[in-house]
């Protein structure tokens, strides 16, 4: 196992640019191999904007979801590499676990490393965990595990079930309604650096085969969080899972349902009801 550590986030838009070109002729095992950065400070300006485009409070620490931000750009460096058995054009985020040991300054240097493991059997192909990990002085201080579909795609023999089933209470209907632009995409995808072309444009997202421009996964994870800001404990896991494309514009509910000193969440459409995003909320 080595690890590559890199000095800089690598752009994006290469990184999309190379994971076209390479799509073709993969396969083989999962790689053992990591990629990581050292001592990263985030930049207070671009925190804010993220906090803007999701509705976070601003702080003192960062958003839970914003490590994500960080890691996210070594997961697709990852990903990319030819030795990588699935092809990144097509992967489908199924789900998305987030633990936060605890509050992470603002101001804290970070160190970050991610890797690929559980390549899992799918009903509609095979599944693989992107694992991301970051420390601050040492320890580590957040984890996530997310969770990408590959449809039609073979899973090594032996291979384990995918577990990518998130089970909730029945919550009822939804209590908070939220309006999504068209530009939702776009927004999120200036602040994250996720610039799929699957979220930017109805033009674009046809390419890949969607009817029109979806909204970001992880958006609608951060927006649902930060509908409950004050009410969450410092340390917790927020499990979802991802369940229909939410296209743009569309019109969504909140639902949010008390598990003890946990919470259950839902984001439905508006109209037609199905589920776009469930997770559960719980602390550490």
């Amino acid at each position: 196992m080595a690890t590559t550590v890199l000095e800089a986030a690598p752009s994006m838009p290469a990184l999309l640019a190379r994971a076209a070109l390479t799509a073709r002729g993969r396969g083989g095992a999962l790689p053992e191999d990591r990629v990581a950065r050292r001592g990263v400070v985030v930049d207070p300006a671009e925190v804010a904007a993220y906090a803007r485009v999701c509705r976070f409070p601003l702080a003192d620490t960062l958003p839970a979801t914003y490590p994500h931000v960080l890691a996210f750009p070594l997961q697709v460096a990852l990903m990319t590499d030819r030795a990588f058995p699935l092809a990144l054009p097509g992967l489908v985020h199924v789900r998305n676990r987030i633990e936060v040991l605890r509050p992470i300054g603002a101001g804290e240097a970070l160190d970050l490393e991610v890797r690929a493991e559980r390549f899992a059997r799918h009903r509609s192909g095979a599944t693989v965990d992107l694992c991301a990990s970051v420390s601050a002085g040492g320890a580590e201080v957040w984890r996530a595990r997310s969770t990408y579909l590959a449809r039609g795609a073979t899973a090594p023999e032996g291979a384990p079930e995918a577990d990518v089933d998130v089970e909730i209470a029945d919550l009822g209907p939804g209590t908070i309604t939220w309006r999504v632009p068209a530009d939702a995409g776009r927004r999120y995808a200036a602040v994250s650096g996720d610039v799929n072309p699957i979220h930017l444009s109805g033009l674009s997202a046809k390419a890949f085969g969607f009817k029109r421009a979806i909204a970001h996964g992880m958006w609608v994870k951060a927006r649902a969080l930060a509908a409950l800001t004050g009410r969450l404990p410092e340390a917790l896991t927020v499990d979802v899972g991802f369940r229909r494309p939410l296209f743009l514009p569309s019109t969504v509910t909140l639902a949010s349902g008390q598990r003890g000193s946990g919470w259950d969440v839902a984001v439905r459409n508006a109209t037609a009801g199905t589920e776009h995003l469930v997770g559960r909320i719980r602390p550490l």
